[in-house]
């Protein structure tokens, strides 16, 4: 049995972006075009073959050690910025405020898509999804130079909207077969 199986699932990458100085901000920058390589985009701060064990990966490896990094692209799905934002109360949510590198329209439920399926372009240039929370959904990216609605919210606030949303498309049905 194959483990990686065709589907009719298709998208469009609606926006890219990098993340140039994560000590500076989370907000990614805007990019026409990313050049990819097995160390992640070209002038994104997230890149590196390796990267030190954060608190993501405490119960594998004491705190910096040095790790291959799985982490180098943050991809979204345009569909739950649009519920996040909705949920926040908000028109719209810029994914340079999340950290973004690449959004994607056409998977709604992207938070479904199994770690290590793939996402693979016509040309053969392939992404190995892994999941994570989005470096601006801790709050305070999120908070910082955002539109007057979002500087207003708590970031508890803002968590809770991301948290609804994330969990909305988490929830399975446990009758289904």
């Amino acid at each position: 049995m194959p483990a990686l199986i065709p589907t009719d699932h298709y998208a469009t990458i609606t926006w890219l972006g990098v993340v140039p100085d994560r000590a500076a901000g989370l907000k990614a920058v805007p990019r026409e075009v990313l050049a990819l390589g097995f160390d992640g985009p070209e002038g994104e701060d997230h890149g590196g073959l390796t990267r030190p064990s954060c608190s993501r990966v405490l119960s594998q490896y004491p705190r910096d050690t040095v790790i291959r990094n799985t982490r180098q692209l943050c991809v979204m799905s345009a569909e739950e910025l649009t519920a996040i934002a909705a949920a926040m109360g908000v028109d719209a949510l810029d994914p340079s405020y999340m950290g973004a590198t690449v959004v994607i329209e056409g998977i709604a439920d992207f938070t479904h898509v199994p770690p290590s399926s793939r996402l693979q372009a016509a040309s053969g240039a392939t992404i190995v999804v892994f999941h994570g929370c989005p470096s601006g959904a801790k709050g305070s990216g999120l908070t910082a130079g955002t539109p007057a609605t979002c500087q207003t919210m708590e970031a508890d606030s803002i968590l809770k909207a991301i948290g609804q949303t994330y969990g909305r498309f988490h929830k399975r049905n446990p009758t289904a077969t």
